[in-house]
Order: C-alpha cells, then sequence, then structure tokens
C-alpha cells in the first residue's frame, strides 16, 4: 500500500497513564501529524486504563497489541510478567469493561505498509515479547524486515539499531535518525506512560517520510497526578513511585 509523503506520530507503552498520554497528545498538536501510530501497550500499571484506550482508539486505527494488552484480554499467560505487572494486570481486568477486553484482544500483533513495520517487540516470535536489547535480538528481526525502518517498544527506553549495507549492527542511545536508504533501522520511540531510561519525561517520536528523518521527544506531565491515581487505586504504591525517577 503506497501511503505517499507522511508525517507520522508513533508513540508506545501508555500503560494506563492519562496524564502522560494527554500531555503527548497536546505536544503532537503542534507537529502537523498526518496519521498516529500506536505500538501497544495502552494499559498496565497504572490508574486510567479506559480512558487510554478510548483516546488512541479516537485518533487511530493502527494499534498494535503489547504484551500487558494481550494480558488482560486473557491472551498472553501472567506467568510471563513480574509480580508487580501481573497484580497490575489483575487489576487492570477488573477494571475494564468487555468491550474494551475484545477491543486489546482484537489487537494484531505486527502492522506494514510501504513505509514501515510496527511491533512492539520484535519481528522474530513477536507473540513471545522478548526483549530487543542487544545486537543479536536485533539481528534475527532485521533478517525479516521487509521494509528499511521497524518501530518498537517494549523496553520504555529510548534507542536506535542500524544495520548497514555489510550487514554490520550498531546501536545508540539516540533521539534522533536520519534515514539512509542503504540502510535498515530498528527505533524504539520510549515509552510515553513509564520511561525507564531516568528521564521521567514521556516520550512520542515523529517519522517525516520527506525529510527522511525520526525525532524522539520528550514532555512534561504531572506526573504527581497520575502516581496520587495509583495510590488512590490500591495499586502497588513503587508502581507510582518510579514515575518520579523514570525508571
Amino acid at each position: 500500500m503506497y501511503v505517499g509523503i507522511m508525517r507520522y506520530g508513533i508513540f508506545s507503552d501508555i500503560h494506563s497513564n492519562l496524564e502522560a498520554l494527554n500531555a503527548v497528545l497536546a505536544a503532537y498538536k503542534d507537529e502537523a501529524v498526518d496519521t498516529y501510530l500506536c505500538i501497544g501497550d495502552l494499559v498496565g500499571y497504572a490508574a486510567n486504563p479506559k480512558e487510554c484506550i478510548e483516546k488512541v482508539k479516537a485518533i487511530t486505527g493502527v494499534i498494535v497489541a503489547g504484551n500487558h494488552d494481550w494480558a488482560a484480554a486473557d491472551l498472553f499467560g501472567l506467568n510471563y510478567f513480574s509480580p508487580l505487572a501481573k497484580e497490575a494486570i489483575i487489576w487492570t481486568k477488573g477494571n475494564l469493561g468487555k468491550e474494551q477486553r475484545y477491543f486489546l484482544g482484537s489487537l494484531k500483533l505486527v502492522y506494514r505498509n510501504e513505509d514501515l513495520a510496527l511491533v512492539h517487540a520484535t519481528l522474530d516470535n513477536p507473540g513471545e515479547f522478548e526483549y530487543m536489547d542487544d545486537e543479536y535480538m536485533a539481528g534475527k528481526s532485521f533478517e525479516l524486515m521487509q521494509e528499511n525502518i521497524c518501530f518498537t517498544g517494549h523496553t520504555h527506553v529510548v534507542g536506535v539499531f542500524i544495520q548497514d549495507r555489510a550487514g554490520r549492527i550498531h546501536y545508540h542511545e539516540d533521539d534522533s535518525a536520519d534515514i539512509d536508504p542503504e540502510n535498515k533501522y530498528i527505533i524504539n520511540v520510549g515509552s510515553v506512560g513509564q520511561p525507564r531510561d531516568l528521564n521521567p519525561k514521556a516520550a512520542y517520536s515523529i517519522y517525516d517520510t520527506e525529510k527522511k528523518n525520526v525525532r524522539i521527544k520528550r514532555v512534561d506531565y504531572d506526573i504527581r497526578t497520575a502516581k496520587n491515581k495509583i495510590d488512590a487505586a490500591g495499586l502497588p504504591e513503587v508502581l507510582g513511585q518510579r514515575l518520579l525517577k523514570g525508571k
């Protein structure tokens, strides 16, 4: 499918953090975005899963499944998760309606168009939700790329894997990339609602196909309110505390 020159707004890992999502959507209003793409994990950890699902549904039909999304829809086992994440998923399931759980279960694992691919974790066995945290794991996804750029999330850490024309893979914790059509790129856009790179600001990205560049930006949001909601909901306190430190 040819989509023409586009400015994509690409974001991931909202994790039920409505305050962070609202800040990102407000920031996008100044970016002349043509279309939005979401790389999954709309839910989990924070206290507004329903609202986050509905806000993302309202702006895009392109949303790939994250592990928390599928777990909340009973499509992915809880044994995968840490005790904190498991407790949050159980809470989330109890605070979603049937229609919202069905929606999360309907999300596909991979999206592709003429410009790019999206996957929450890895193109290699995407339903296993493995972590692409080294060159070996990136290499398995590069082998499956039909496009020269793939956007991911899942680690909550901004970074760029580059495979050059000789097949060598390099990694940079960069917030930008200029796209050389002879290279391949896997770009982790970080997390809207729960960054883990020691920067508590919400992350979001712009991919401009005309300028051939990707820029990952950060925006402040009302972290205290998000934390207080987590506490008031009876979720583990650490889930709110770590928002303050971005870890």
